[in-house]
């Protein structure tokens, strides 16, 4: 990969185009994010596509596919048809998913999702950590009727979100609402591995502004 330009690792999520990932690539970004399907939320693009920008990004940036497949033979089949480096499981998946991608995908790296809504996320991110490469926190409603699993635009308690880096020897990424505005003040807090910004970078139709996403790598 590239040298990266920034001190802070981003991932610039919900990426729709391959233009847009020309875009994060400029700005530094040290990963982009593919949505695929999901319940509710921003920024799902059609499998197809997101093994087009894949492609067109390979060893360039790291390109995380965003699934809400928990089921280890749909998970699997899902990394082949996309071709990331990288699977961002949103939901809670069965351990034996973590091992049919070591086993079917070795290249491919995971990273999973935690949802902080309360001290149980602590527990839940204990429980991955053994099974996966990195550690993804965010604002989601995963219990909901509608789930959200992703691309809120809110933040959630940073405080958690410190003592799950604190308690983890694992990478973790921090995501849930963040902007050029609070993403100062939220690394000083949680002092993630990385930082992951979808909303607060895009207008209201969900295209992204490329004087926001500069102003962003600007903090960093």
């Amino acid at each position: 990969m590239p040298e990266r330009k920034n001190k802070m690792h981003f991932k610039v999520c919900c990426i729709q185009s391959i233009a847009e990932a020309e875009m994060a690539i400029e700005a530094g970004a040290w990963a982009i994010g593919l949505v695929a399907d999901m319940p509710s939320g921003p920024g799902p693009i059609d499998d197809n596509i997101i093994r087009e920008i894949a492609e067109a990004a390979k060893n360039r940036v790291h390109r995380f596919l965003l699934t809400s497949r928990t089921q280890a033979d749909d998970v699997v089949k899902h990394i082949n048809t996309c071709g990331t480096d990288i699977v961002q499981l949103v939901d809670e998946v069965p351990v034996e998913t973590y091992g049919a991608i070591r086993t079917n995908c070795p290249d491919v790296q995971i990273v999973q999702v935690i949802h902080v809504q309360d001290e149980t996320a602590l527990r839940k991110a204990k429980a991955a950590e053994p099974f996966v490469d990195m550690i993804l926190l965010d604002s989601g409603q995963p219990n909901a009727a509608t789930k959200t699993l992703g691309g809120t635009g809110q933040t959630h308690n940073w405080a958690l979100s410190q003592q799950i880096v604190q308690s983890t020897s694992k990478p973790v990424w921090l995501a849930g609402g963040l902007n050029a505005d609070n993403v100062g003040a939220a690394i000083s807090r949680v002092r993630p591995f990385g930082v992951d910004l979808c909303s607060g970078i895009r207008d209201t139709k969900g295209a992204l502004i490329p004087s926001r996403l500069a102003q962003f790598a600007a903090k960093l």
